[in-house]
């Protein structure tokens, strides 16, 4: 049996679920969130606790189990306290700004680059003298806040001889040497 999947998940009280069909609702302060659950397994919901028990020994059951469980998990504790991520641009001349819903990235390109975030992420944009600029992406839907900071890390990876880029926060960056004359 998997040992993740049959862990107990603890519901804190600002947390509501519901079950219907093969979905599951989760309501809190932060927003509702649903997952679509596969036909094969049954919920158990006492008082605080929700269990999930797989009906089939199948090999897709069982790598789903595991799966089903974190996602969950993810989803109450994204509704009560929410995720964030952080990202550094590294760069001379590398900034951002932000209005109305879009992210404007000077990366160094000729032009400017421009995205439209989700409603589902708040952002804000930390600038200190002498230090990076630092993009801290907020949400309730750990999914989500994932996809937008890799798509925003994609226009420009860090790299490795000069080290510049835009990296998540704390991020080590394997530098190598430039060539020997």
């Amino acid at each position: 049996m998997s040992r993740i999947g049959k862990k107990p998940i603890l519901i804190p009280k600002n947390v509501n679920i519901k079950i219907i069909d093969n979905e599951v609702l989760v309501k809190g302060n932060l927003g509702n969130l649903s997952q679509k659950i596969l036909k094969g397994f049954q919920f158990n919901l006492n008082q605080n606790q929700l269990t999930i028990i797989r009906e089939k020994e199948d090999k897709k059951y069982k790598s789903l189990h595991g799966l089903y469980n974190v996602l969950i998990r993810n989803m109450i504790i994204g509704v009560s306290q929410g995720f964030h991520k952080k990202l550094e641009l590294v760069g001379i001349g590398y900034r951002a700004s932000y209005k109305n819903r879009v992210l404007d990235l000077n990366l160094g390109f000729s032009h400017n680059i421009m995205i439209q975030l989700p409603e589902e992420i708040d952002i804000k944009i930390e600038f200190e003298k002498g230090k990076n600029p630092i993009i801290i992406l907020k949400s309730y839907d750990k999914q989500l806040l994932g996809i937008v900071a890799a798509k925003i890390r994609s226009f420009r990876i860090p790299e490795p001889y000069k080290g510049k880029g835009i990296r998540y926060f704390g991020e080590e960056v394997r530098r190598k040497t430039g060539k020997s004359a």
